[in-house]
């Protein structure tokens, strides 16, 4: 297999794109990324996105999109994975460049939510649930989140108030990112006046949905060996795994095992540990999701996620930097898209071009992104040593 690497990216603002469809937000960002890049266009295009034929009455994106850049006659597929779809098509993109298959590709992710009422969105977000187990019965995508936050809070005694600090770090990075849906810090007091979703699980608890595209450009690492392109951001490893799609039958609900698998396939794949990790954007859809990201990728024991982010370890000069952009928190979470923001956020740290929340001497950054509650877990570390 060939070292790969990430050429270019592109990202567009996480908002309300009332005057953009789906096609003009995904084009946007695929096209800024070729330029980033310096190609005129790709060998393949690979597209996450989640809710397309139920958000906007529109499937196979592949040619829909293809054809929209200038790339007709082009490979170009729609993946889908729930909210890890941005990493399955980054994953596809990596595996059909690195098996030599593929000189060019372009990964992105994209969603459009905003122009389907909250309602039907909350619906569709519910599919990535067991539909027959657990939306049948009545349960939404974030109660069944909940129920993993109370279940968490019994097991190892924290209380609300201690999972603030991930909403406020987020908050805070996010006032940085020009492309983020929320750009204001918050403070305790506004996290603990915040009105509830599903106790515990209050509105600064949980992710915004938004409309976004992000992208990137991969190509093999011996196309540049003679480029003056720098720092080179090399693939370093890719890990997925999956686990029950319903949490009612999952050994140990407060336990990401999907999470810990690709974790553990990344750190051997690079030959790294989570000492080795400079900065983690964790899907941090919820904060109890945070919690577990940090426990299944080794920076905390079990039950000791929240004394991380209480003692300023998640801080951009702490000891695992995350949601250095704002996460799904304040950047927002456009779900298929997600993933793809991710990866976008890690380059940008390590080419030393994140601004205000640059995490010093970043050389090693990893991206984990989360389908469902848990049951679809990819994981990527990136490195420009």
């Amino acid at each position: 297999m060939r070292e790969v690497a990430v050429l270019g990216i592109s990202q567009t603002r996480v908002d309300e794109h009332w005057d953009k469809s789906l096609r003009l937000l995904a084009g946007e960002a695929i096209l800024a990324s070729c330029m980033d890049a310096n190609i005129d266009r790709a060998d393949s295009i690979y597209i996450g996105n989640m809710m397309s034929g139920s958000a906007n009455f529109q499937q196979h994106l592949g040619a829909y999109i293809a054809d929209w850049v200038g790339s007709r006659f082009t490979e170009s597929l729609h993946i889908e994975a729930a909210c890890s779809s941005g990493a399955a098509a980054f994953r596809a993109a990596l595996m059909a460049v690195a098996s030599g298959e593929v000189e060019v590709a372009v990964a992105a992710g994209v969603e459009k939510m905003t122009d389907s009422p909250a309602g039907e969105i909350t619906a569709q977000l519910a599919a990535a649930a067991d539909a027959e187990w657990e939306i049948d019965q009545g349960i939404s995508f974030v109660a069944l989140n909940a129920l993993v936050m109370r279940r968490y809070m019994h097991e190892y005694g924290w209380q609300k108030d201690d999972f603030a600090p991930f909403s406020i770090n987020a908050h805070a990075n996010g006032a940085h990112n020009p492309f983020a849906r929320f750009q204001e810090p918050i403070s305790l007091k506004a996290y603990q006046r915040a009105s509830m979703v599903a106790d515990p699980i209050n509105m600064f608890d949980a992710s915004p949905m938004g409309d976004g595209a992000a992208a990137a450009v991969l190509v093999p690492v011996e196309m540049l060996r003679h480029s003056a392109a720098t720092p080179l951001i090399r693939v370093l490893a890719s890990g997925a795994a999956t686990d029950t799609i319903d949490v009612q039958n999952r050994l140990r609900p407060t336990w990401l095992t999907a999470a810990e698998r690709s974790v553990k396939q990344a750190y051997q794949q690079a030959g790294l540990s989570p000492e080795d990790i400079d900065l983690f954007e964790l899907h941090d859809a919820f904060t109890i999701m945070a919690t577990l990201s940090l426990e299944a990728a080794g920076f905390a024991q079990p039950g000791q996620g929240p004394r991380l982010a209480l003692d300023g370890e998640i801080l951009p000069a702490g000891r695992i930097p995350i949601a250095t952009r704002g996460g799904l928190k304040a950047r927002g979470h456009p779900v298929g898209a997600t993933g793809m923001y991710q990866i976008v956020e890690v380059v940008q740290q390590l080419r030393g071009t994140a601004g205000e929340t640059q995490v010093e001497n970043a050389r090693i950054g990893m991206a984990q992104n989360i389908g469902g509650s848990g049951s679809n877990i990819i994981t990527h570390i990136l490195g420009s040593r």
